[in-house]
């Protein structure tokens, strides 16, 4: 049952990754990129939110709650990949000759799950469910982008449809309750400025 698992996920990744082409190839780069043109702008005004939101006192509280939750994503995504050692698909012989592989590197030899699509679901569960109660549309905003963010990694060539699909349902989970920890630690710090 797992060998049919992954023999549907090889396909599904040949369908999506080949639905690429070189007009779309910058754009899906810039958006897979963690502090390209799109991220770090996207980033920078949630930390502008979380400040006009909380003031500067807990929005240090703020942060650290994103350094551990991106710490606990990235080191299990690590762990899992050596864990499992799935190949990615540009080391996958089965895959690699009818892929589209957009960049010149594709990273490590396994791919199990995608760090990218962790801790980019995890700040937008993050940051979704800390910023809520000042915009109910941004967390729904924030999961398309960590969505589309997921879908780049098969789109570029460097992770399967369920390493990404793994990746962003443990993002989730983190995401959720390091936002549920840094709630309880601020209902337990008095306001200061804004």
């Amino acid at each position: 049952m797992l060998d049919q698992l992954v023999q549907y996920d090889k396909e599904l990744f040949l369908f999506l990754n080949n639905l690429g082409s070189p007009t779309w190839d910058g754009f899906w780069m810039a958006l897979t990129n963690k502090i390209g043109p799109i991220a770090l702008p996207l980033y920078m005004l949630l930390l502008f939110l979380a400040y006009r939101t909380f003031g500067i006192k807990r929005l240090l509280v703020v942060l650290l709650g994103v350094v551990v939750m991106i710490l606990m994503t990235d080191q299990l995504a690590n762990f899992f990949k050596f864990g499992f050692q799935r190949l990615r698909p540009c080391h996958d012989l089965e895959v690699k000759e009818a892929m589209r592989l957009v960049k010149s590197y594709c990273g490590g030899k396994f791919g199990y799950f995608s760090a990218h699509a962790s801790n980019t679901m995890a700040v937008a569960i993050f940051f979704g469910t800390l910023l809520r109660s000042k915009s109910r549309y941004i967390g729904i905003f924030l999961v398309l982008w960590a969505i589309l963010v997921a879908y780049s990694r098969v789109y570029i060539g460097v992770h399967f449809p369920l390493d990404v699909l793994t990746g962003a349902v443990i993002g989730s989970i983190f995401g959720w309750l390091c936002a549920k920890l840094v709630i309880f630690a601020l209902h337990r710090i008095p306001y200061d400025f804004k």
